[in-house]
């Protein structure tokens, strides 16, 4: 089974710059997006349905905002739309996807940036994610949680950790529930392949950050300690350029 998770930052700019023809060529047997402020009706969904792909949507109430969407090969046994927390389904952040081996979690984590009530409010919304996800990881055991979490786990993570001490998506506060995550039945399945400092998965649009690889790591495969034998191989997709994300891939038995 191959996994995608990918922050498209507007579903239409991202179709604008080439993503159906890149979903085309079949990257994955599961697509998880994030971030496609747009509902099913505003695109040619058709097409992607032709490709294949079974479409799940969960938009945000607020038009142009937010919303995630899995594409999937392989039709799932049931679908869940948000997590039963009023803001975080209002803003369309969470959608379950079981599948007969495994549970696929897609979440788009709250951004801070924009200020204190944002950060406030990010922090609510970590809380409530953790007490969803974890009466789950103990049922269903094969948990895989996908998504743009917002956060840069370690330094390695991030291009300047130094300057960057203070900025939302690396405070201490937020690198700590990370900790807290990864020691509550799930690991980081792209360090389970690669060590290496300089992988990032979001760039700035200034200053040229992209080009000089100045970017964060906020888009993760988590996945439940049991399925760790079953993880085959975990990449980030740096050269795919339809957002100021990339996509991060998984392969798992």
């Amino acid at each position: 089974m191959r996994l995608i998770t990918y922050n498209v930052n507007g579903i239409r700019a991202a179709i604008r710059k080439g993503f159906l023809d890149w979903l085309a060529g079949d990257p994955a047997d599961i697509v998880c997006l994030q971030e496609v402020k747009a509902f099913k009706e505003n695109i040619d969904y058709e097409v992607i349905t032709k490709l294949g792909y079974h479409q799940y949507w969960f938009s945000a109430q607020k038009k142009g905002y937010s919303g995630v969407a899995v594409f999937t090969k392989e039709e799932p046994q049931k679908v869940f739309y948000g997590n039963g927390y009023e803001q975080s389904d209002y803003e369309g952040r969470v959608i379950r996807l079981d599948f007969k081996d495994f549970t696929l979690i897609n979440a788009y984590f709250p951004s801070g940036t924009s200020g204190d009530l944002r950060q406030t409010y990010k922090y609510q919304w970590l809380d409530e994610f953790f007490d969803y996800v974890q009466p789950l990881i103990k049922e269903k055991k094969n948990v895989i949680v996908c998504g743009d979490y917002n956060i840069c786990h370690k330094a390695i993570d991030i291009h300047d950790p130094v300057r960057n001490k203070k900025s939302s998506g690396f405070l201490p506060e937020e690198r700590a529930w990370m900790d807290k995550w990864f020691s509550a039945g799930f690991l980081d399945s792209f360090r389970q392949f690669n060590q290496a400092p300089h992988q990032y998965s979001w760039w700035s649009y200034r200053a040229r950050a992209r080009s000089k690889n100045k970017g964060w790591r906020l888009d993760y495969i988590s996945a439940s300690d049991a399925l760790k034998n079953n993880l085959q191989g975990g990449k980030i997709l740096s050269e795919i350029v339809h957002s100021d994300h990339c996509p991060v891939f998984l392969e798992f038995d």
